[in-house]
């Protein structure tokens, strides 16, 4: 198989972690015969410094014509420190979206037996979570109608939803359903919010032609804290745009690092793939960010060309180096490995070097201790 894959490094540790899922994907490339094309854009702060825009022209036509986007991280302290930028990295990730005509944002959240000690819940309460995000991308609060008085004393941000908005994303988040433990979770604030009303009303229709799944509605208070207090209870979690987004970030400290999680954005035209940490720009160009995040976004991104095997073979390949305590400083603070050797493990494991046998002694001198 030949794909052309869209890449944007982006921000921060975004072009760190975001070269071990190229490393990764060409592993498999070599061990699968497969073909993959990699075309580089710019977005974001770095856009902006060369650019003067966080979205060129050119990366949008150039996403438009590959067959998905594999993204790092966006954003800077020089722009988030500032209130009054007009223009913002973020803005390059949200015109990007509505340029590709994504309206789901899938984000898994699972958890690993190596890291329950990380998790601030209690052990019994973290076994076996594996539940999926649907959160709604284009609507909502983030794209409705700012204004401010010229005074600047007040200022308002409009929330506004269309029926067809959420019925698209709706049967995307049924449809996956029906493929895993058939339970799907509206969360919303129908009790205060119009909007929240309409999705009910709009999810019960939709719901009425999957009759094999279960339908719960949850306000979105109660979800967080249910979240937290019995996160196994949830399949399929289906929100609206900001609802989704927080929860999302809520949901990722369950599994201990917020570096693991990972997320596809799809819809009507080419998806995208970008873990769900930001920036982080304190450790940029370190060698210290967790890139599991990314690579388990490729994975996502094996799976949407339809390459399953492929895709297991990168999340066993996660699950090894967890479970022999191959792990970033995140994860383990005195004795970790750097992001570029954790990559190379993955990429060793994928091609057979490692599969079987550990290796041990040759891997645990690649670590760095501190004492």
């Amino acid at each position: 198989m030949k794909k052309k894959i869209a890449v944007i490094f982006g921000d921060g540790i975004g072009p760190e972690v975001t070269q071990q899922s190229l490393n990764t994907l060409d592993a498999i490339a070599k061990t699968y015969a497969h073909e993959f094309e990699y075309h580089y854009c710019l977005m974001g702060a770095d856009a902006i410094d060369k650019t003067g825009s966080p979205l060129p022209d050119e990366t949008v036509e150039t996403c438009c014509k590959c067959d998905a986007v594999l993204f790092g991280a966006i954003g800077h302290p020089k722009y988030d420190n500032n209130p009054e930028a007009k223009v913002r990295p973020e803005q390059g990730l949200l015109k990007l979206r509505k340029a590709l005509k994504l309206f789901a944002n899938i984000r898994p959240v699972a958890t690993y037996a190596a890291l329950q000690h990380l998790s601030p819940l209690k052990a019994k309460h973290t076994e076996s979570v594996d539940f999926v995000i649907f959160r709604e991308l284009t609507g909502g609060i983030y794209f409705g109608n700012k204004t401010w008085d010229e005074a600047q004393q007040w200022a308002a941000d409009e929330c506004v939803y269309h029926q067809n908005e959420i019925e698209r994303i709706s049967h995307l988040a049924f449809q996956h359903a029906v493929q895993r433990r058939k339970k799907l979770t509206l969360v919303d604030k129908a009790n205060v919010l119009e909007t929240s009303r309409l999705w009910r009303k709009t999810v019960k229709e939709v719901a009425a032609t999957y009759p094999d799944v279960t339908v719960e509605y949850m306000f979105v208070d109660n979800a967080a804290m249910q979240l937290m207090i019995n996160p196994k209870q949830f399949d399929v979690i289906l929100t609206e745009n900001m609802f989704g987004d927080i929860l999302s970030d809520e949901a990722s400290v369950i599994t201990g690092s917020l570096g693991l999680q990972p997320s596809a954005s799809v819809g009507e035209g080419v998806a995208l793939f970008e873990p769900i940490h930001g920036s982080y720009p304190q450790a940029a160009g370190a060698d210290i960010a967790n890139p599991l995040g990314s690579i388990l976004s490729a994975a996502m991104m094996l799976d949407h060309f339809g390459l399953a095997e492929e895709a297991r073979s990168v999340r066993e390949a996660v699950d090894w180096t967890l479970k022999h305590n191959f792990v970033t400083k995140d994860i383990n603070p005195v004795n970790f490995y750097l992001t570029s050797t954790v990559g190379e493990l993955i990429s060793e494991y994928i091609s057979n070097k490692t599969r079987g046998k550990t290796h041990e002694t040759d891997v645990e001198m690649r670590g760095s201790t501190i004492i």
